[in-house]
């Protein structure tokens, strides 16, 4: 049985994640406070990176 759940999350999905704009996600990713990699003309954020980064965003 193949594993489904994505690895990776694109700059659209942590717009819809945090609820930001097109700029500000760009922006974040810019910051490299989580693992992002480019594939072709897109950019890949780390699933696992950016939900342990997002979790202590929300302990702070």
């Amino acid at each position: 049985m193949e594993d489904t759940e994505k690895q990776t999350y694109t700059v659209y999905d942590i717009m819809k994640i945090l609820g930001i704009g097109r700029n500000s996600a760009y922006n974040l990713v810019a910051k490299k406070e989580f693992s992002v990699v480019k594939v072709g003309r897109t950019l890949r954020i780390s699933k696992s990176s950016f939900d342990d980064w997002l979790n202590k965003q929300k302990s702070e």
